[in-house]
């Protein structure tokens, strides 16, 4: 089978590889569709994501569905109403929990201690990720959706579960005032599910006129250029102007705003992932205004729902799904993929 195997930075091989078997328990995935995500931009552009570095040849890739393709022992031939029949259209978790750790068991699975999360290099060996033909997972990762769902739109139950785990990250939005930092794909499905959560005005900031575009038709009340530096100015009067902010950009500079936008005791959530290392805060900010600055990682149970508002129609993500490839451009999608004054989500198709 061919997979997207990254072995330098810009530098994506589609290599044949062996086509795995399912083991007890599991499922194997014919992968159909799948995203890249702004950390696959990262790993494919500087060889790390964050203060995770690629030390091995790569898969990328972690947004995908596809069809179950075969069952594993112990995988009943007749689970058709969990989802997992062969044939059987699905969205893929990427995570595989241990179930057992203090944090699993706490309610907190997506800070397990023996996580497995398929195309991240936070472990070595790495653990491979689904930018391939055929993946085996566990028969509990897949999530059925109907026939009628397209699988591009079935891959984004990922990133919309990320977007879903900020807002609920960010305690109640209702009638509140809320301004997202960052409209990338993330930034706007944060958009979408806001407005599904109640927030009374939603302002999105970005540089990228293209991407404040996208961020209005995904839900935004208002939108602002981040270089105009009046605009923060006047939104850290009489002690901040914003009930959340939610810092999506990952940049410094995104969070410095977030800092001074958001209103004496309230929130700002870090969802973008920052530089490694350390990063300039205006940490006496927090103190001083009494900001609940929390962050964000990944998901926990929302992935499940995720896939079941996009089957259920329930957010429209056309907007954010710009451009698609077959795997043999794998390398020309990353390069349109940065470049975002003519993307936005790419996707890779598997034929």
């Amino acid at each position: 089978m061919l997979a997207a195997v990254l072995h330098e930075p810009k530098l994506i091989r589609v290599d044949d590889i062996e086509r795995p078997e399912p083991g007890p328990g599991q499922v194997r995935v014919r992968v159909r569709a799948g995203g890249i995500c702004g950390s696959d931009l990262s790993y494919y552009f500087k060889g790390k994501s964050g203060d995770f570095a690629v030390r091995e040849p790569f898969i990328l890739g972690h947004e995908v569905s596809g069809e179950i393709d075969a069952l594993g022992p112990g995988v009943p031939e007749s689970s058709a109403a969990a989802g997992v029949a062969v044939g059987q259209r699905v969205a893929v978790n990427p995570g595989l929990t241990c179930g057992r750790c203090r944090y699993c068991v706490a309610g907190m699975p997506n800070h397990c201690l023996d996580m497995r999360f398929m195309g991240s290099a936070s472990t070595f060996p790495h653990s491979q990720g689904m930018f391939r033909q055929y993946i085996v997972v566990a028969e509990h990762q897949c999530v059925a959706v109907p026939e009628t769902l397209d699988f591009a739109q079935a891959s984004m139950a990922e990133p919309l579960a990320v977007a879903l785990h900020a807002i609920r990250r960010a305690g109640s939005l209702v009638g509140a005032q809320v301004l997202v930092v960052g409209c990338g794909p993330i930034g706007c499905l944060l958009l979408a599910t806001a407005s599904r959560a109640g927030a009374h005005r939603l302002v999105a900031m970005d540089l990228s006129k293209r991407a404040l575009d996208i961020a209005r038709a995904m839900g935004a009340d208002e939108t602002v250029d981040a270089g105009d530096a009046n605009v923060v100015s006047r939104w850290a009067e009489a002690r901040g102007t914003f009930d959340v902010v939610i810092e999506a950009s990952g940049s410094p500079a995104g969070l410095d705003t977030a800092l001074r936008a958001v209103r004496a005791g309230g929130a700002v959530v870090q969802v973008g992932n920052l530089p490694a290392g350390q990063s300039p805060v205006a940490a006496n900010l927090v103190m001083s205004k009494e900001i609940r600055y929390t962050g964000s990682f990944r998901f926990a149970d929302e992935y499940a729902i995720a896939a079941r508002e996009i089957a259920q129609g329930k957010l429209d993500l056309r907007p954010l799904m710009t451009h698609s490839f077959s795997l043999s451009q794998a390398n020309h999608a990353f390069e349109v993929a940065h470049d975002r004054s003519q993307s936005m989500k790419v996707h890779l198709r598997f034929e």
